[in-house]
């Protein structure tokens, strides 16, 4: 089996059976490092042509030690946030990633804190466990169908949660530049500005990628927002203003947030939002179910032996 060709910089995950199953068929074999840092990266992935990477930082610093070998790298994910794509693009480098192996698993998770949020499930679960029975508490409580949901970017993900709030009869709101120019909305879609968005909707859902977009949702755009409503990130940390989310919901400028993704992560323990019971929050679990994390162990290695061998690229970030 060849050696030199494929390295993994780090995962998180027990083993690389699903990698190394699909590279033998191949021929190909994945050497397995636990690089964290530059220079453990610079130290260990020397000579290598592909490098598959999760966490590990991928900066200019790298690339240009690792230039010229190096000529693919692919991320176990969709967000390419800790890799410089420009630095890598000036060494020559592509990057891919793996956009379609959980999309459905977000949208439902999306789904599953909307449905929370709404119908204040976690409220009423934590006040019948402390001994009170009494569902006024709750209120007020709204139909969804009679709601308008808003969601920011209406791509894989977005589009399959759009689908889904669609089928609860929410009319639902879109905003997506990009998708707007391309005529990619459906037709039960109606494409507004953000801050139309954000003044009309009473559940806000994000699903668009963190570059060009940190403090997307800030002071000022929750402000915009109805007091009834809610706001949903499971896209990336960063979006959201954390600390603009925390006064907001503070003060009562919105009824709630609920957000998988934080920046940093893992979320520190004295933040503050994690004092609100109007805040609710996941560990960067969206994206996971078992047959996703298969997919996305498979997908990788399948793109890592193309970028191996010479062969068409599928999922290229930086073309």
């Amino acid at each position: 089996m060849n050696k030199n060709l494929i390295a993994i910089t780090d995962c998180d995950h027990d083993d690389i059976e699903v990698e190394s199953r699909v590279m033998a068929k191949e021929g190909l074999e994945a050497a397995w490092y636990c690089c964290k840092t530059e220079e453990e990266l610079i130290r260990d992935c020397k000579g290598y042509r592909v490098l598959i990477n999760q966490y590990a930082p991928m900066t200019e610093k790298v690339f240009q030690a690792l230039s010229p070998e190096l000529r693919v790298v692919v991320r176990y994910g969709v967000g390419v946030d800790n890799v410089d794509l420009a630095a890598a693009t000036k060494y020559g480098v592509k990057v891919c990633n793996v956009p379609d192996y959980g999309m459905y698993e977000v949208a439902d998770q999306a789904v599953a804190l909307t449905l929370a949020l709404t119908r204040k499930v976690v409220f009423c679960n934590n006040r019948v466990k402390s001994g009170v029975w009494n569902y006024q508490e709750a209120i007020p409580i709204y139909r969804l169908s009679t709601q308008t949901v808003g969601i920011i970017g209406i791509g894989r993900i977005g589009s399959a949660y759009a689908e889904r709030m669609k089928a609860f009869g929410m009319k639902v709101l879109a905003y997506d530049e990009y998708a707007r120019k391309a005529g990619r909305a459906q037709d039960y879609m109606e494409m507004v500005g953000l801050e139309e968005l954000l003044e009309r909707s009473d559940v806000i859902s994000i699903h668009c990628p963190l570059d060009g977009n940190r403090d997307l949702i800030a002071g000022s755009e929750l402000k915009k927002m109805k007091k009834s409503a809610y706001l949903i990130n499971v896209s990336r940390g960063g979006i959201v203003n954390e600390k603009d989310l925390y006064m907001a919901l503070k003060d009562g400028e919105i009824a709630g947030a609920a957000c998988d993704v934080f920046s940093p992560e893992p979320i520190a323990r004295d933040n503050p939002l994690l004092t609100l019971e109007n805040f609710l929050a996941t560990p960067h679990i969206a994206w996971y179910s078992e047959q996703a994390a298969l997919d996305l162990e498979r997908k990788v290695a399948e793109e890592a032996v193309r970028g191996a061998l010479d062969q068409p690229l599928l999922n290229v970030v930086n073309k």
